[in-house]
């Protein structure tokens, strides 16, 4: 699992925003696009790609996209 495609898949789940605008430590709760069905997108997206369960907790505590790969990161 590396950073450049998990943010690529990450900013894949965003139909209004630029990925340009998606970066390691971008706080992705602050963006426009983010809700909770963006949120629920993120997971399904998790489970499909790398086959990790994450709960809506962990997008909670994570602050960044960086946390959030780490968060992922620490579940393989």
């Amino acid at each position: 699992m590396n950073f450049e495609n998990f943010i690529a898949n990450f900013a894949d789940q965003f139909d209004d925003t630029d990925p340009s605008e998606i970066k390691a430590d971008t706080k992705f709760r602050e963006l426009e696009e983010w809700s909770s069905l963006i949120a629920l997108s993120v997971i399904a997206m998790i489970d499909d790609e790398y086959d990790i369960i994450i709960k809506g907790d962990d997008i909670r505590n994570a602050e960044t996209v960086m946390d959030l790969f780490n968060t992922v990161k620490s579940k393989a």
